[in-house]
């Protein structure tokens, strides 16, 4: 099975989850407005594994005598079928779900959606990772959508290859070796000395991860440039110590990676939740070798998503009831057990679905990872130009694994980036 394809947009610095079927319902066919109403119909759009389809049938069939829910499933590009419809004004889902990464789009888009404020969802909102749950928050305060997910970040390591190379394989004993950057560098550079292994898939892996620990990156709070600010300079100089040190393997296509991962030649990560994922359907045969612990420098988010009311909606009250019910913890661990979506509803993480030991993972309970992580996540300012400035980041930092001066690659970068951040008005 290759490596999954919201994987692959990661490396990419543009994460993404891929969505297939077809649109079967539409909501209101004229402008999106009012948002009042008591309409008997609804219709719900959604891509194809954002949350458990027995949740989504379920909850919908629950409330069937008041209210008849219908979901689609969006194939393609689910913002730009979202953004499109919304701008037409022709028939507007009633409910939607919006992807993690272009939730700052759609924050510049807040008038097209319902606050949920107004229904409610002050009074839940401590039920959800808090750092989550403000990534939906408009400067203003309004609250356009709730989050389903989240992908808290941690290390992956094999605990066989660390045994090999002397280092503590019990998992609280390598995050205390691994809880500073310089640390984990120092214990990927001891595997690599001891197995051969890699512990990291390519540099932007590592990236990804430091920029996100990080509360502004490319585009200030404030809308200014900061491309080549201390914030994304350290998350770059740390992408290119893994290249230099020598523990990433510079793997950037699917079937390599599945290959080394099998083979024993890559034998860590640093990422998210969601991640563990790829590792278990790339090499299934490593199973039970694998262990996790927490992130160098702190916890980051990459990766999520949300549920949204649009002001199209023909009856607002019972479709924030929805969403909200498809959100309990109970159905949050069902979504976990039937899709492998990490609920962004904290309560959940109590519940057997989370707290049971994993094979994968030799027995760990990977909760107690992940679940304190996703509660101490930092709040991220996330610029709708961010994603656009960053790929000629990440395009360098492939190009310094294939041989490219780190510095030259640094002004290359940077340069390609003022030029798509001017384009885009950030001064």
């Amino acid at each position: 099975m290759n490596v999954s394809r919201r994987s692959f947009l990661l490396t990419s610095g543009l994460l993404g989850l891929a969505g297939t079927g077809a649109l079967t319902a539409c909501g209101s066919s004229g402008s999106a407005g009012g948002g009042g109403g008591d309409g008997e119909e609804l219709a719900f759009w959604i891509w194809s594994g954002a949350i458990s389809e027995k949740v989504v049938d379920d909850v919908a069939a629950s409330v069937a005598s008041t209210v008849e829910i219908t979901p689609s499933i969006i194939g393609g590009d689910f913002k730009q079928r979202l953004t499109t419809t919304l701008s037409s004004g022709q028939s507007v889902p009633d409910i939607t779900g919006v992807k993690g990464e272009d939730m700052p789009s759609f924050l510049a888009q807040a008038e097209a959606f319902l606050d949920l404020n107004d229904l409610g969802a002050e009074d839940i909102a401590s039920s959800f990772a808090a750092a989550k749950y403000a990534a939906a928050t408009t400067a203003d305060g309004k609250q356009i959508g709730l989050p389903i997910d989240l992908g808290p970040t941690a290390t992956y390591y094999r605990e066989d290859q660390w045994a090999q190379a002397g280092l503590p394989t019990d998992p609280a004993a390598a995050g205390q070796l691994v809880a500073t950057w310089d640390g984990w560098f120092q214990a990927a550079k001891t595997v690599k000395a001891a197995t051969g292994a890699a512990s990291i898939r390519n540099s932007t892996d590592v990236f990804a991860v430091a920029l996100a620990q990080q509360p502004e990156t490319f585009v200030t709070k404030a809308g200014a440039w900061a491309g080549d600010g201390d914030a994304v300079r350290g998350a770059w100089d740390l992408a290119v110590r893994s290249h230099t040190d020598g523990v990433s393997a510079a793997l950037f296509d699917a079937t390599g990676y599945n290959q080394a991962l099998a083979a024993g030649t890559v034998g860590g990560h640093v990422g998210p939740a969601w991640f563990g994922l790829d590792i278990a359907s790339g090499a299934p045969d490593t199973s039970g070798k694998w262990r996790v612990t927490g992130t160098p420098a702190g916890p980051a988010n990459i990766g999520g998503s949300f549920l949204a009311l649009t002001t199209a909606c023909r009856n607002p009250q019972a479709a924030f009831d929805y969403i909200k019910t498809l959100l309990t913890p109970e159905n949050a661990a069902i979504s976990f057990t039937d899709a492998s979506v990490f609920p962004a509803t904290t309560a959940a993480y109590s519940l057997p679905a989370l707290t049971a030991g994993q094979d994968f993972y030799g027995g760990q309970a990977t909760i107690d990872v992940f679940g304190p992580a996703a509660e101490q996540l930092p709040t991220v300012y996330d610029d709708p130009n961010n994603a656009a400035i960053a790929a000629p980041y990440y395009t360098e930092l492939s190009n310094v694994e294939g041989g490219k001066d780190p510095a030259a690659a640094w002004t290359d970068a940077v340069a390609a980036a003022k030029q798509v951040a001017d384009r885009a008005g950030v001064q």
